[in-house]
């Protein structure tokens, strides 16, 4: 640690509590309360002590909680600002010690004390992964955005060009109609985190290379893997297109051709769709055999639960028109000029200011709740169980052989 840091130092966080912050007391009750949660305020109170610490670390160190005890003194609705402040009390080595407060306008509703520890990120990181390659298949990792500030490594599934504060990303994988494979999740979840690494760039275009946007996932290559192989995958990709959400940057997707199963999720992962008059969306995952891994809760937020049963139950895709008109693309304009409508869209975007642009973009994406971020889980589990059955193996054989499938 650097020098400097003495005992009564202190950290201040505020907060406007939120829908996600939240506890329903008496949910059976309809005059029930809805109350800033303990996890929230010893949330807050937690990073006001790691603001005391930032600093005086020096670069490759962080702090961590060691040891937290609270006693939550007083209710405080939702919209209420909340503030948090901790207070170095003593300091030992690599240990530092803090007392922690909370209060709303009214009244102090939490105190207690908290120890935080100071770690090399490096080794930490290193601990971590070694952790996580232990850990059985199913469970649900969510994807490291560890910023990459370093320039861009070469990839060959993803075509990567900048200009100004604007990156495009082009599917690079035409002759498979830019079907995502591990090789481009993998390449994905690499430029997921050179883009953590540069908030200079402030919009992202995603589009396909030759007539596709993205024709799902790898059919022949889902057909190879075994279950483990499948399941971590599956639950990589899904946080793969989550971690979209936690990105600075703005996501287009320029949906020049069919955006089928994974193409789909792909472009409702993006916070905005403009599409070709000659694309095509569809989830044909049924017409395989198995449920969609992932995007269902994503899909039905855009477009509604009947319109998303119709989707994902008949595996029929739908126009561009109509997908303008579930509210799936926002624009729908001439194949020729879909990647200069989505340039002039950012454009648009990059004259607004952009820390109120992220921290909108946050927020929306927060306010949506909980069950979007962890529908996952259960679509993998339901897409695995069913991978393993006759009709699935039925399914991949006829869609190598190009023809329909005679499910039993």
């Amino acid at each position: 640690m650097k020098p400097g840091l003495e005992i009564g130092a202190v950290g201040e966080l505020r907060t406007t509590v939120t829908a996600s912050q939240v506890i329903h007391l008496g949910a059976t009750n309809p005059v029930g309360a809805v109350v800033f949660s303990t996890p929230s305020m010893i949330d807050l109170m937690e990073h006001a002590a790691r603001e005391a610490l930032a600093p005086f670390l020096d670069e490759g160190e962080e702090s961590v909680g060691a040891t937290v005890q609270v006693e939550h003194m007083a209710a405080t609705p939702i919209g209420a600002e909340v503030r948090a402040v901790a207070r170095v009390t003593s300091m030992n080595r690599k240990l530092v010690d803090f007392d922690i407060q909370a209060f709303d306008a009214v009244e102090q509703i939490g105190r207690g004390l908290h120890t935080r520890a100071i770690i090399q990120t490096d080794r930490f990181s290193g601990r971590l992964a070694e952790k996580t390659a232990r850990l059985p298949a199913g469970v649900a990792l969510p994807m490291s955005l560890q910023p990459n500030s370093e320039s861009l490594e070469l990839l060959s599934t993803l075509l990567v060009e900048t200009h100004g504060a604007v990156v495009t990303v082009t599917l690079n994988r035409p002759q498979k109609l830019n079907a995502v494979n591990a090789q481009m999740t993998t390449e994905w979840e690499r430029l997921n985190c050179w883009l953590a690494g540069h908030p200079e760039y402030r919009v992202v275009i995603v589009t396909g290379a030759g007539d596709a946007f993205c024709a799902g996932d790898d059919v022949p290559e889902v057909g190879t893997l075994g279950v483990d192989e499948a399941t971590k995958l599956s639950l990589r990709q899904a946080q793969m297109y989550l971690a979209w959400e936690r990105l600075p940057q703005v996501f287009v997707a320029a949906v020049n051709g069919v955006a089928y199963g994974a193409g789909c999720v792909m472009a409702c992962a993006c916070d905005f769709r403009i599409a070709a008059h000659s694309a095509r969306f569809g989830m044909p995952e049924i017409l395989l055999g198995w449920p969609p891994g992932y995007g269902i809760a994503q899909l039905t937020a855009l477009i509604g639960k009947a319109r998303s049963l119709e989707m994902c139950l008949l595996g029929e895709s739908i126009t561009a028109q109509t997908a303008g008109k579930y509210g799936l693309a926002h624009d729908v304009i001439p194949l020729g000029r879909v990647i200069q409508a989505a340039r002039d869209l950012c454009a648009k975007l990059l004259t607004l200011p952009a820390e109120a642009m992220r921290e909108t973009k946050r927020l929306v994406h927060q306010d949506e709740g909980t069950q979007p971020k962890i529908a996952h889980l259960a679509d993998t589990a339901g897409y695995i169980r069913c991978l393993q059955l006759p009709d699935a193996r039925e399914g991949i054989s006829a869609f190598t052989e190009k023809r329909p499938a005679k499910f039993g």
